[in-house]
């Protein structure tokens, strides 16, 4: 682990535009329509091994990439994903074998430049932190996880609205209205419904940085 922390933080300072030309990457003209895009130039950058599977981003050492987009202020600027939620054969889930919590165990975060006045190829990424989460955000990462499991789990999944936890919250998560998958209703039927993903809070990642350092200068 220290080996990629050493890795993330050799590129601090380093603009995206450079890292790009570096892996011989072309810079998207902006990333509405390349949401995304930083993440995996970093993923490349610093060697993940996963690519599309359904498995941490460093796979041998059990560690999540997660580029934090900050703004001018050195705040994150948006909700961080974590992974899919599940929406059936949640018998005999629990928190600890949950996939929020494995990928939440260790996670590099990288934070990167967000302002809009900045273009794509000139912001800057940060200071990378190997984090974990300490006993207290666990505790509230795991109530957060049950009170949201337990509401899929009674079929009252499309109750739930991002209003919901405190750290970790839940939200549509797909590439257009259309898309559905298999979930379960209040009856215990099989019925369509949105995908869904598991999100940190802003408010949750903008502790974890005022706790830990000062972003980008």
């Amino acid at each position: 682990m220290e080996e990629l922390l050493s890795r993330a933080r050799s590129i601090a300072g380093r603009t995206l535009g450079e890292l790009a030309e570096r892996q011989h990457i072309s810079v998207p003209p902006d990333q509405r329509r390349a949401k995304g895009w930083a993440g995996q130039l970093l993923e490349a950058i610093l060697g993940a091994t996963a690519k599309s599977r359904a498995d941490m981003d460093f796979e041998a050492i059990g560690v999540e990439l997660k580029t934090l987009p900050v703004n001018h202020r050195g705040l994150p600027a948006e909700s961080t994903y974590v992974c899919v939620v599940p929406l059936t054969n949640l018998e005999e889930l629990t928190w600890e074998t949950s996939w929020v919590r494995k990928k939440l165990s260790h996670v590099l975060w990288v934070p990167v430049q967000a302002s809009k006045d900045v273009p794509l190829a000139q912001r800057r990424v940060g200071t990378a932190l190997l984090w974990s989460p300490d006993p207290d955000h666990e505790a509230v990462l795991r109530a957060d996880w049950t009170e949201l499991t337990d509401l899929i789990r009674l079929g009252e999944v499309d109750t739930i609205t991002a209003h919901l936890g405190e750290y970790l919250q839940i939200r549509p998560k797909a590439a257009d209205s259309h898309a559905r998958r298999a979930g379960v209703d209040e009856e215990g039927h099989i019925v369509p419904t949105l995908p869904r993903g598991f999100y940190l809070r802003a408010l949750f990642t903008r502790e974890i940085l005022g706790r830990y350092y000062t972003t980008l200068r």
